[in-house]
Order: structure tokens, then sequence, then C-alpha cells
């Protein structure tokens, strides 16, 4: 798996996840959904250093409150979850 890869993997999995309610996933055209990318090279750091549940979470939660304005940031625990079995999955030389 390529860097861009994992890049478009983790893209997809905050689309996915679309705590701010921007991205529409069922457009014929496909565009480029990129309002999370801000978010993916702290997580990879974060992920090919090992970060655990607990610290995704916390990044998630700062991030949603600090940065993308949220009050009560949509289900953080659940997308560290999501975040830690997807980097099980990823081929460890990226």
């Amino acid at each position: 798996m390529t860097a861009a890869e994992v890049q478009g993997g983790l893209r997809d999995l905050l689309n996915e996840w679309d705590p701010i309610g921007v991205v529409d996933l069922e457009l014929d055209e496909d565009p480029v959904q990129d309002e999370y990318d801000c978010l993916i090279p702290p997580l990879l750091d974060r992920l090919r250093r090992g970060a655990d549940r607990t610290e995704l979470r916390n990044f998630l939660y700062q991030e949603l409150t600090d940065h993308f304005g949220l009050s009560h940031p949509y289900d953080v625990d659940g997308m560290a979850a999501r975040l830690t079995a997807w980097w099980t999955s990823v081929p460890p030389q990226v």
C-alpha cells in the first residue's frame, strides 16, 4: 500500500464519520471531499508512533472543539476505536 493509498483510506474514514455533517458521499460526480484533510497528517503521525485510543480520542476532541468549533464532538471514542482497528490492517511498511 502506498502512502497516497493510506492517506486516501484515512480520508475515507474521516469522511464517513463526518462529525460536522458536510460530506455528501452520495454525489454522483465524486467530488474531492477534503474538509477533514487537516486531520490526516497529525493522525498519521500519531498512528505511526503507536498512539493509543485515548490519545487519538483526545486529539480528535481537541480538534473538533478548537478547530471546527463543535461544542459536543460527535462520537470521538468510536472514531478513535475505528482508527485503531483500521491502522492494524495497514501494511507495516507505510
